[in-house]
């Protein structure tokens, strides 16, 4: 699913599955593009859980949601925060960390792009998207680099379309949107 080149779009590239014993996670690139153009410095890949895309809330295991094209909004849920969420990082993970919502993801709801977090570095998700440097199979996210990563896509949406910042709870930004692409199944190492 391409972008469409106008307004603020993160282009989500899955890429295929890491696994790790049992552990097992969505990999994918992710770049954000400014009508059309790309912002280097926000780029990245993210971590999901596996296909195939449902939007089923009751899927066990969790599922990513499908590709598509989602707009994003403020989130001001008790765990993660688009405003307002907490400077501590000494012990990491202390809550409310910072998130943006995905619309349009009925039944399923509370679908966040949000830090990856202890206790459960290699997927902090049931549905979520983490964003993260790039990693092995093997290999756990890093706090700090996925909450920086986190914290860099809310400025940028907040410079973006700043009057959808202006009040502390859920609200549509304008013209921006979560572009996910493909539904891989395949191991990637």
């Amino acid at each position: 699913m391409p972008i469409t080149g106008k307004g603020w779009e993160l282009l989500v590239t899955r890429l295929g599955i890491h696994k790790s014993g049992a552990k097992q996670r969505t990999y994918a690139t992710y770049q954000v593009f400014i009508d059309g153009k790309a912002v280097q410095e926000l780029s990245g890949h993210i971590c999901e859980c596996i296909g195939p895309g449902s939007t089923n809330s009751n899927a066990k295991p969790a599922r990513r949601i499908p590709a598509g094209r989602y707009p994003l909004a403020t989130q001001f849920g008790t765990n993660y925060k688009t405003i307002g969420f907490s400077t501590i990082t000494k012990p990491p993970g202390k809550k409310p960390l910072p998130g943006i919502r995905l619309l349009n993801t009925a039944p399923r709801k509370d679908v966040l792009i949000h830090a990856g977090h202890p206790p459960k570095l290699y997927l902090s998700s049931i549905g979520c998207l983490n964003p993260t440097a790039p990693l092995k199979a093997k290999d756990d996210m890093d706090f700090i680099d996925s909450r920086t990563r986190a914290m860099a896509l809310i400025e940028s949406l907040n410079n973006f379309a700043h009057a959808a910042f202006a009040k502390k709870a859920n609200t549509p930004i304008p013209n921006a949107f979560a572009v996910i692409d493909g539904e891989p199944m395949d191991p990637v190492p």
